[in-house]
């Protein structure tokens, strides 16, 4: 399968441990192979393989951590 690459703006992130959970959030979602979220950037670039999840899933993945997301 085609990995696919998907950037995501988050918003409510304020410091590293942010980062953190929501990278650990977007990882914790089956299919996810890579997730690269900057505070700086307010985004996270995920890679993910689009049989096994899209980007509605991440979309609430990262919105159960707690922040806002969108596409």
């Amino acid at each position: 399968t085609t990995m696919q690459t998907l950037t995501l703006h988050i918003d409510g992130m304020t410091c590293g441990g942010c980062v953190k959970s929501a990278t650990n959030a977007l990882l914790a979602v089956n299919g996810v192979a890579e997730a690269r979220v900057s505070l700086e950037n307010k985004s996270a670039e995920i890679h993910f393989d689009p049989s096994k999840t899209n980007a509605a899933a991440l979309l609430e993945a990262v919105e159960d951590a707690g922040y806002d997301a969108s596409l």
